[in-house]
C-alpha cells in the first residue's frame, strides 16, 4: 500500500518506494529531492532560506538550506549505507518585484545557489532542475525511478 507523504514548508520527509513525496507552494522556496537508486529511498526537503548564519538558535533546522540538506542526507546515508546519492531541485522563483530591490539577487536565486553549493559540498550530483522564473510550483517525487513531476501554477507539467 503506497502513501503520498506531504512535505510542508520548512520541513523534510524520508520515504521508500512505493511511497510518493509531494510539496506544494514552492515560490522562492526550493524543493530538494535526494535519492538512493539502490534502495529506492529518498527524501524531499522544502527549504525557505539559504543559510542560518544571520539567525540565533534556537531555530528550525529544516528552514535553512545549509542545515536541512546535510541533516536529511545524513539520515538517508545512515539508513541506506550508500553514499552514491543523486538530487533534483525545483522552485527558487522571484515571486515579488520590489522597486527598491535594486540589482541584488532575489531570495529565490539565493536559495537556488545555496542548495546547489550544498549539494556540491556533499558530492551529490544534480540530475535536473526546474528553478527561477516568477511562478510557484508543486513537486511530486516518484521513488520507483526517481521521476520528479513539477507542476507550475499555470498547470504546466514537466518531468525531471
Amino acid at each position: 500500500m503506497s502513501e503520498e507523504l506531504k512535505v510542508r514548508i520548512s520541513d523534510y520527509k524520508i520515504a521508500t518506494y512505493p511511497d510518493t513525496l509531494i510539496t506544494i507552494a514552492l515560490g522562492s522556496c526550493v524543493g530538494i529531492a535526494i535519492y538512493d537508486p539502490k534502495t529506492k529511498m529518498g527524501g524531499l526537503s522544502h527549504i525557505m532560506l539559504p543559510d542560518s548564519t544571520m539567525f540565533k538558535p534556537p531555530y528550525k533546522v529544516e528552514k535553512f538550506a545549509d542545515l536541512a540538506i546535510p541533516q536529511m542526507v545524513a539520515e538517508i546515508r545512515k539508513q541506506t549505507k550508500n553514499h552514491e546519492l543523486v538530487a533534483k531541485i525545483a522552485g527558487g522563483a522571484n515571486m515579488f518585484q520590489f522597486s527598491s530591490q535594486g540589482e541584488g539577487e532575489s531570495i529565490g536565486e539565493r536559495n537556488t545557489k545555496a542548495v546547489i553549493t550544498c549539494l556540491n559540498e556533499l558530492k551529490i550530483p544534480l540530475l535536473g532542475q526546474n528553478t527561477g522564473g516568477n511562478i510557484g510550483r508543486t513537486m511530486i517525487v516518484d521513488l520507483d525511478e526517481f521521476k520528479v513531476k513539477v507542476r507550475n501554477a499555470n498547470r504546466d507539467i514537466s518531468v525531471l
